[in-house]
C-alpha cells in the first residue's frame, strides 16, 4: 500500500520514538523518499527548501532507524516509528516539538532518561575514545554487570545510613549503569515498562 500524495507529489511524515511514543519531528516525503525508507529502514525525506532528497542524519549522525511504518485512515499521512540516534531536531533538542503552548507536559525526569538512553545507544554504535560509556561497552557485559552490582550495593549502603543527597547520587549511578546493561543486551526501557505493565494488568 502506498500513500496518497498531494498535488506537489508530497505527503507529511511524522517520526515517533518507537520506545517512548514521543513525537520527534514532521517532514515531507515524495515517492522516492517513501521507497528508500522502506528499502533501507533509514528515514528519508524530501526537502521542500532545497528541492532534494535527504537521509536524516546523513551529516549530523542523528539518524532515525525505522522500526515500523503506518498510514493513516485516508493514506495521506505517514507515521514512522523510529529509534533515534541522538536528537531529532536541528536545534539539538530531542524533539522538534519543544515549544509548549499550553499544558504541563511530560515528566522531566522520564524525558531525560529517554534522552540518556539515546546517548548510551549512540555510544554503543559510534564509540568515542574519551567516553566512559564507550569504555564500558569495550570491556563487555561482565564488566558492565559488575558495575551494576557495585552500584546496587552502594545504593543499599547509602539508604541505610547516609544522607538523602548521597542516596540520590547512588541511585543515579545505578540507573545509568542499568541503562548501559540493557543496551549491551539489546534491550530498552520500553521492554522494562512493558513488563511492568504486564504485571500490573
Amino acid at each position: 500500500m502506498d500513500p496518497q500524495y498531494n498535488e506537489k507529489g508530497l505527503v507529511p511524515a511524522i517520526a515517533q520514538d518507537a520506545r517512548t511514543g514521543e513525537v520527534l519531528m514532521l517532514a515531507w516525503m515524495n515517492a522516492e523518499a517513501w521507497r528508500k525508507t522502506l528499502e533501507t529502514r533509514d528515514a528519508y525525506f524530501w526537502s521542500r527548501e532545497r528541492k532534494e532528497l535527504w537521509r536524516k542524519g546523513a551529516t549530523s549522525g542523528n539518524t532515525l532507524k525505522v522500526e515500523e511504518v503506518r498510514l493513516d485512515c485516508d493514506t495521506d499521512a505517514i507515521l514512522l516509528k523510529v529509534i533515534p540516534a541522538g536528537p531529532a531536531c536541528h536545534t539539538g533538542e530531542r524533539s522538534c516539538f519543544f515549544n509548549r503552548v499550553i499544558g504541563e507536559g511530560r515528566n522531566l525526569s522520564n524525558g531525560f532518561l529517554s534522552h540518556l538512553e539515546d546517548v548510551i545507544a549512540d555510544r554503543k554504535i559510534n564509540p568515542d575514545e574519551g567516553s566512559y560509556t564507550s569504555a564500558l561497552f569495550r570491556e563487555g557485559l561482565n564488566k558492565i554487570s559488575q558495575k551494576v552490582g557495585e552500584e546496587a550495593t552502594e545504593t543499599i549502603v547509602a539508604a541505610l545510613g547516609q544522607s538523602d543527597d548521597r542516596v540520590v547520587s547512588e541511585v543515579a549511578d545505578l540507573l545509568y549503569h542499568t541503562l548501559v546493561l540493557l543496551a549491551a543486551r539489546g534491550l530498552t526501557l520500553a521492554d522494562v515498562e512493558a513488563e511492568l505493565e504486564r504485571r500490573h494488568a
